[in-house]
């Protein structure tokens, strides 16, 4: 007879389950790239959950770029959105040894060239975009937003490469860091979190000041330091 080692089942956050629901529209087409979301309110009462629930699974797919939020005009369906690679990959990486620390080889390769490029063709715009997030991870009131802000950071110096295909892969990397470490990440932010805002600023100098082997060598520094604080299984 076959023995599984089954886990415990866990209970999700609702914000969690919208953003399932929502990702899963996306991926079937039943939301666009560049179509308009509900409102907030339109939604909660639709879903039958508080307003605050949705907006934190807005905020968390905005998070990754898979939605944009603008203010005074709603809620979109990123153009560069690959929500539809998530699963298969996610459930590829569940039977990998060490997803981990694979992922974060991956994000070693990925972020360095980021950083260099975002150096050399960033605009006024993307640095004022780096710069938004890197004050929200300073003004945080949570540990959650910090993380938050964190992951926007990361996203919007991938947005400055201007390079499309770059930016799809972030997007997907991300957002599958974002799933699995959530919990660890928070943890290493509540025990180093004036570290690695000391980080991000550098990171930050380095791409304003357009010198692409500082960024290049800052991001490779902060993605060792994360990488040395988690332990993966």
């Amino acid at each position: 007879m076959l023995l599984l080692s089954f886990q415990p089942i866990k209970i999700k956050k609702i914000y969690e389950e919208i953003v399932e629901q929502l990702k899963e529209m996306i991926s079937n087409g039943e939301l666009k790239p560049g179509q308009k979301l509900p409102s907030e309110r339109d939604m909660a009462e639709s879903l039958g959950v508080s307003r605050a629930s949705v907006r934190e699974a807005l905020t968390a797919l905005e998070a990754i770029g898979i939605l944009d939020i603008r203010p005074g005009e709603g809620t979109f369906v990123r153009e560069t959105s690959v929500s539809a690679t998530f699963a298969p990959l996610a459930m590829v990486l569940e039977m990998e040894q060490n997803p981990g620390g694979q992922l974060m080889e991956v994000r070693r390769v990925l972020e360095t060239e980021m950083a260099a490029l975002a150096a050399q063709r960033a605009t006024e715009e993307d640095l004022k975009n780096i710069k938004t997030n890197l004050n929200h991870m300073k003004t945080a009131q949570t540990i959650s937003q910090s993380v938050e802000a964190d992951l926007r950071f990361h996203f919007t110096i991938a947005e400055a490469t201007h390079n499309t295909i770059l930016l799809r892969i972030m997007n997907t990397v991300a957002d599958l860091m974002h799933n699995a470490f959530r919990v660890q990440r928070e943890e290493l932010f509540a025990d180093k979190g004036t570290e690695i805002i000391c980080e991000h600023e550098a990171i930050y100098n380095a791409i304003r000041d357009r010198n692409s082997e500082a960024a290049k060598s800052k991001m490779l520094q902060h993605i060792d330091n994360i990488q040395a604080g988690i332990e993966f299984q």
